[in-house]
């Protein structure tokens, strides 16, 4: 928690220091799909106690359809490989599996695992509602379920492995995003949420934590356990169901809900990722559900006059005036004119680049991971057998994705496609010494080596900085050098490496050197070379700016020169970045 604050600096800043500290929370305990983060227990039991839902409702058998093509063969664990942990739950855990059988042989996914005997009754049926509801949803921003079985004791979730963690994880260390990458976020998750809507689903369970990340930087929903299906505008549910801060009035006061809750809950998630608070929080349940019901929106004036405008429109206490509400639902939303700037046909096809993509080096890697988790040997013991009606519950509970069905009988198997940034110098290869030969040091760190280093393949010369991760958590710096890396004045990072106890990150050589040691040589710099250093310097500045980030640490020997001759400077951007606030809080 210490590295925490020195990273993010927040020393000046009291009140954002303790919005951080409340969201270090472990968002893997609801054993969702996999799940990430280094937060604390307390905060994390804190949070999944807020998860509820008290249903009136009569339980009864859901009938499960379209199941198994006839003619095929169930899955069953024994076609799965363990290989990670990625996170644990009262009810179970959540596996990284590699698949051992054709169609689809070597392919990666997330499997969770749950123990029949610790699910209550409820629970079970809405096990079942979960898989059943991922069993008919195909829409790229949600999770897909590509096989469910069970054995006596256990009940098996097979899930799209998602690389790059959830969105709570990346909110707890920006603390806040920038309006435009909360404007993709909140557009790729409105086209999701309409899907739901048009299958008569409510969704009722929107946070951070149930966004999960893909290996490009596009959002998938995840988690439909607290789901109500089959709701259409005559007829309401009545649960009081969800996470509280989060919960719209008419869940909370129980009046009955239908799919307008779920764009309360859109400008709850919009709100906090614009501001780094919840707009609705006491210090108790009740006093967090009597602001809900009573207390007016604090808006703060940071914001832009369109994510203003959207923001009031969605926490209209009385859902029939509620944006998204109406006949036209989602597309209200889609003209407001905070998404004026997106092509929602783009947006559909995946063809708008995130603002973040995750720096995952391996098809399997579990960089964005909590390592508490991944550190323990993956072990699926048997389970418990529940009582004598319980599997009966869970008659047809067995899948298998039609995908997965045409392809049997397949030469060729799927194989899984590396990440791009692996793909573009070492193809395939795993192990930083199979596509790089290590020179001669060329700089020290504190916590890291930088070593000239030669790629095998192309004989280009490259700077390799190895990083202890024992000593420091070097996560941040490839996200930003990831993030920024394309501006011309900001060093390239062209690959990353995980052994498990190094990171290598392979970047640009810049011949240079340190500005500091050029400095140191010449003396005195004319006013022209002085004016160019420091043009280039504000401009790059300036970007970092414009982009809601603050270069903390932009002193000489964080500057490099191309070549020897150069007077083109780099910012060499380290892990003493840290994201800012609006200029206007300071």
């Amino acid at each position: 928690m210490d590295k925490d604050r020195r990273k993010l600096k927040v020393s000046r800043l009291l009140t954002l220091f303790f919005l951080f500290k409340k969201h270090q929370t472990n968002a893997l305990a609801s054993c969702s799909v996999p799940q990430t983060g280094n937060e604390t227990d307390a905060s994390c039991e804190d949070r999944q106690n807020r998860t509820r839902c008290m249903d009136n409702d009569v339980i009864k058998e859901i009938n499960i359809t379209n199941v198994v093509k006839e003619g095929s063969e169930k899955a069953d664990a024994r076609q799965f490989e363990l290989l990670k942990v990625l996170g644990q739950g009262s009810f179970g855990k959540v596996f990284l599996v590699r698949k051992v059988t054709p169609p689809d042989d070597n392919e990666l996914y997330a499997m969770k695992v749950l123990r029949k005997a610790t699910l209550k009754v409820r629970d079970r049926v809405r096990t079942k509602m979960e898989r059943d509801i991922l069993a008919d949803v195909n829409h790229p921003f949600v999770v897909k379920l590509h096989y469910a079985f069970q054995t006596e004791g256990k009940l098996y979730l097979i899930l799209d492995f998602l690389r790059g963690g959830d969105l709570f994880t990346r909110l707890s260390k920006e603390v806040m995003f920038t309006e435009e990458d909360v404007k993709f976020y909140l557009a790729e998750l409105a086209l999701g949420l309409d899907h739901l809507h048009s299958l008569g689903i409510i969704y009722r369970d929107l946070k951070p934590e149930n966004i999960l990340l893909d290996e490009e930087g596009h959002i998938k929903l995840t988690d439909f356990g607290l789901c109500k299906e089959a709701v259409d505008q005559e007829k309401k549910a009545y649960s009081f169901c969800g996470t509280v801060e989060y919960m719209a009035p008419e869940v909370v006061n129980r009046q009955g809900h239908i799919q307008s809750a779920d764009w309360w809950s859109f400008g709850v998630l919009m709100f906090e990722m614009l501001t780094g608070s919840l707009p609705f929080q006491g210090k108790d349940r009740k006093e967090t559900m009597n602001l809900i019901l009573k207390a007016r929106l604090g808006m703060p004036q940071f914001l832009s006059t369109e994510a203003q405008s959207l923001l009031r429109a969605l926490f209209k206490r009385n859902p029939i005036n509620r944006m998204g509400s109406g006949t036209d639902g989602a597309e209200e939303i889609k003209r407001h004119t905070f998404f004026s700037t997106i092509d929602w046909n783009k947006l559909f096809r995946r063809e708008i680049p995130p603002p973040f993509k995750p720096a995952v080096a391996r098809p399997d890697d579990t960089f964005y991971f909590d390592s508490e988790f991944t550190s323990r040997t993956p072990k699926d013991s048997p389970g418990v057998p529940p009582s004598a009606g319980a599997h009966q519950l869970f008659r047809g509970f067995s899948f298998v994705a039609p995908a997965m069905l045409d392809e049997e009988g397949a030469k060729e198997p799927a194989k899984p496609t590396p990440h791009p940034v692996v793909q573009q110098l070492h193809g395939k290869n795993v192990l930083f010494s199979d596509g790089y030969m290590l020179k001669e040091d060329i700089g020290m760190g504190s916590f890291s080596v930088c070593k000239r280093c030669i790629h095998k393949a192309t004989n280009t010369e490259y700077a390799a900085k190895v990083i202890d991760k024992t000593m420091t958590d070097p996560s941040e710096e490839i996200e930003i050098l990831l993030r920024y890396g394309q501006h011309p004045n900001i060093i390239t990072l062209k690959d990353v490496y995980d052994n498990g106890k190094q990171v290598y990150l392979v970047t640009e050589l810049m011949r240079g050197g340190e500005l500091l040691d050029r400095i140191l040589k010449q003396k005195i710099f004319s006013e022209r070379e002085a004016s160019s250093v420091l043009h280039t310097i504000t401009k790059t500045v300036e970007y970092l700016h414009a982009q809601g980030v603050r270069h903390s640490s932009t002193h000489c020997n964080r500057l490099v020169t191309m070549d020897l001759n150069s007077s083109l400077i780099f910012l060499l951007i380290l892990s003493m970045l840290f994201f800012s606030l609006p200029f206007s809080l300071f």
